[in-house]
């Protein structure tokens, strides 16, 4: 089955059963081929049923006031940005569109292993299996049937390459939701593919910056020819939200709802790591940049930190990339 295939199913009764992955996954890397377990422990893993929300366990803090976020979000997402509830449950509608990728398989790095010449075991989650190619419909997901249940027909966001549009688009598919998505004008010309993507689910794409909104306006009276940028995409598409009330903003980072939503990820790899009672890591890594992909581990960082210094010595340390 390739890439295409999966993208047209999406949505109908054969999705599961086309896009779902399986116990086993093969990972194709250059001109070799590895297969790992989806779970090192052996044990059948299910989708979590709540989320995590860190919050609950941070330090006291001052909550964005409701009233400023009404105009962009549906009040169960406010709910979800201010709550200090620890945990959330997963609506079950949610969680039926989830199996159509989750759980995500947890690979053993064998190879990096090697490389490193380390006798750690280190383990990576892959999120590549959803239906958008990427862990952003964790959060587009909910995103989407929050505001399909609280009666919003149009929702609006930027993307730069185009992963977080493309989630959003195929969410809004699944809800009937009509999506409208201002790319950043260079990943816009770049990337033809990821905005075909987008449009076989229905969204509306426009290059931003635009001539359709007045902040996209502006720009292109003082640059006719501006490459855009992510900051330009959000102003085009929080003005559309904050103009039209049968309308909703969704982002992909940053907020704490988008956050508590990645923790799936995180419990998830829980349940599959404490499945295997040789396999409790002793140190999680991640990267982050508008802190979505730190969210997916937030819980699982509280189980044992060492330090770097370690990992191309000890025999028991493992590692969760």
């Amino acid at each position: 089955m390739n890439a295409t295939t999966c993208i047209a199913a999406a949505g109908s009764e054969k999705a599961s059963l086309l896009c779902k992955p399986k116990q086993r996954v093969a990972v194709r890397t250059r001109s070799f081929t590895t297969r790992a377990s989806s779970n090192p422990g052996g044990a059948n893993v299910s989708i979590p049923k709540q989320w995590y929300n860190l919050v609950a366990d941070l330090p006291t803090h001052q909550p964005l006031n409701p009233s400023d976020l009404a105009p962009l979000f549906p009040d169960e997402l406010i709910r979800q940005e201010i709550t200090e509830e620890r945990f959330i449950d997963i609506p079950e509608e949610v969680a039926d569109v989830y199996k159509l990728w989750r759980p995500t398989p947890l690979i053993r790095a064998r190879r990096l292993e090697k490389l490193l010449g380390t006798p750690a075991k280190i383990y990576y989650k892959y999120e590549g299996t959803s239906t958008a190619g990427s862990h952003k419909p964790n959060t587009a997901v909910p995103q989407a049937w929050y505001n399909a249940v609280a009666g919003v027909k149009n929702v609006v966001t930027e993307t730069g390459a185009g992963q977080w549009g493309s989630a959003l688009s195929f969410a809004s598919s699944l809800f009937g939701l009509n999506c409208e998505v201002w790319q950043v004008r260079a990943s816009y010309d770049q990337k033809p593919y990821r905005r075909l993507m987008m449009e076989t689910w229905g969204a509306k794409v426009h290059p931003s910056p635009s001539s359709v909104m007045e902040s996209g306006k502006r720009i292109l009276e003082g640059d006719p020819d501006s490459p855009g940028s992510l900051g330009i995409a959000i102003s085009e598409a929080v003005e559309v939200a904050a103009t039209n009330a049968d309308t909703k903003y969704c982002l992909g980072s940053v907020l704490n709802h988008v956050l508590l939503h990645q923790t799936v990820i995180g419990e998830e790899c829980l349940h599959q790591t404490l499945g295997c009672a040789q396999c409790t890591p002793n140190l999680h890594l991640w990267a982050t940049a508008g802190s979505c992909s730190s969210a997916m581990y937030n819980k699982c960082i509280r189980i044992h930190i060492c330090t770097l210094s370690f990992i191309l010595t000890t025999t028991q340390l493992y590692i969760i990339l």
